[in-house]
């Protein structure tokens, strides 16, 4: 028998084939893309999927627990008709759940007053609120020279070897939002248990506190979870924003493991694949995660994204930077270089850039020197690159004494400034007032930048 009727709903019983974490179900009628799937084992045991195609008569269904163990001969399917829709509201704060949002805490699961579905729903351009305020992050490297505002979407590019993990904890440890409502979606992909220990520890203060979300996937967890995850983390968040006035921060780790679990089931649905075996879709897919931040004219809160990703052998035209990069609006970069001085996190300040910056720091947002400060540290930072280039070419006795300055200010600005401890948070003003520091080893003549009254104001000196 082919089908049962389940309370209006049918059942099959014609599994064709497993292949990988896909089913092949024939015979189907009424089926929609996307559509949610509960399968019902011999064992009695539930599993669940999403339809990824429909053809006359033929779903390929990816089975979000993976098929192993799983008999074509002695499985029920049924289609629910609606996609994947999850409970959402504020009982999402404080839990820590698997990439599929089940309790790992011990915990009951996760109820809400209403559901929403996985995929969100698309925002009207018309009624997108340009991105505006900062959300403060406590990291000098950040605050000062990348800052990032609310609504925006802003990746970090590491590579491995890189604390780019101990970054993402720490951002989302100590950040916030100037003493509006604001909470943390962590969303872990494909990490090693050892990552999702080190992640529920160092984010159990803000947890406790009931500012946290936290997905952590494993890497030995299915790769289909892998797919899901950032999807019911951003699910969680519009809710979280937009009904309940928060400023919520999504940080999405590692992004190029999501994107290889992407490629991984791609090629089990026998795609063409486009570069470096990537399926040709991976900018849109992509997209449809980065462009569900923002701020809603109407509705209180905001979404920003934080995505992480890692870039194979530091290949930044390597498909998934390359792609990120034209999406989101800046980036920040971790340089093998800065991390080889002792210095953390090891930004590389001059390859970084947060294009909405100006959207959220200067006069009535931080401080009203911020912006001139961070030009002044940029430039000089820049010249300082030169001056270290030439010296390698023609000697450090050739230099002239201001070049010699240039130099002490490089080594200011990444030990006095950039540095700073895994567990320190820093204030805005403590930010500003290093940076000024690190500006100081320059002669006032080399601070053309900076508006004489606040060059006054901190005492610069004349000098060569």
């Amino acid at each position: 028998m082919n089908s049962t009727s389940d309370w209006g709903r049918v059942e099959y019983t014609s599994v064709r084939e497993l292949r990988g974490p896909l089913a092949v179900i024939d015979q189907v009628s009424g089926v929609g893309w996307d559509e949610f799937v509960q399968f019902t084992l011999g064992s009695g045991e539930q599993r669940h999927g999403l339809v990824l195609e429909v053809d006359r008569g033929t779903a390929v269904v990816q089975v979000l627990q993976d098929t192993a163990g799983m008999d074509p001969a002695r499985i029920r399917t049924l289609f629910t008709g609606s996609p994947l829709r999850i409970p959402v509201g504020p009982s999402w704060l404080g839990r820590v759940c698997n990439g599929r949002g089940e309790p790992l805490d011990g915990g009951p699961p996760v109820f809400g007053a209403g559901t929403s579905a996985v995929g969100g729903n698309p925002i009207n351009p018309v009624r997108r609120v340009p991105p505006a305020d900062p959300v403060l992050t406590g990291v000098s490297a950040v605050d000062a020279l990348t800052t990032l505002v609310r609504g925006q979407k802003l990746p970090v590019f590491s590579a491995a070897g890189l604390p780019h993990l101990e970054l993402a904890a720490q951002i989302a440890a100590q950040s916030t939002a100037g003493g509006e409502p604001f909470c943390v979606v962590f969303a872990a992909m494909g990490v090693t248990h050892a990552d999702a220990n080190f992640v529920r520890d160092a984010l159990e203060e803000r947890s406790a506190a009931g500012e946290l979300v936290l997905f952590l996937n494993t890497a030995d967890d299915p790769v289909i979870e892998r797919i899901l995850t950032p999807r019911i983390a951003l699910t969680v968040a519009e809710e979280l924003a937009f009904t309940g006035g928060r400023h919520v921060l999504v940080v999405m780790t590692d992004m190029t493991s999501y994107a290889e679990a992407l490629r991984e089931v791609s090629a089990a649905r026998g795609e063409i694949p486009a570069r470096r075996a990537y399926p040709g879709y991976l900018y849109s897919d992509l997209a449809s995660l980065y462009e569900r931040c923002g701020r809603i004219e109407g509705l209180p809160g905001s979404v920003t994204v934080l995505p992480l990703l890692t870039m194979p052998a530091g290949d930044i035209t390597h498909p998934v930077p390359d792609l990120t990069g034209y999406i989101t609006e800046g980036q920040i970069v971790l340089s093998r270089e800065v991390h080889a001085k002792g210095v953390y996190p090891p930004v590389d300040a001059l390859s970084s850039l947060s294009r909405l910056m100006r959207k959220g720091a200067g006069p009535g947002r931080t401080r009203d020197d911020h912006l001139d400060v961070a030009a002044q540290l940029l430039a000089a930072l820049a010249r300082a690159r030169q001056i270290r280039e030439l010296a390698d070419l023609v000697g450090h006795s050739a230099l002239s004494p201001t070049d010699r300055r240039y130099l002490d200010f490089d080594e200011a600005f990444y030990h006095g400034l950039v540095d700073q401890r895994r567990d320190e948070l820093r204030t805005l003003e403590q930010t500003l007032e290093r940076s000024w520091q690190v500006l100081l080893t320059l002669p006032r003549s080399q601070l053309a930048m900076l508006p004489g009254d606040l060059l006054d104001a901190h005492g610069a000196a004349e000098g060569g």
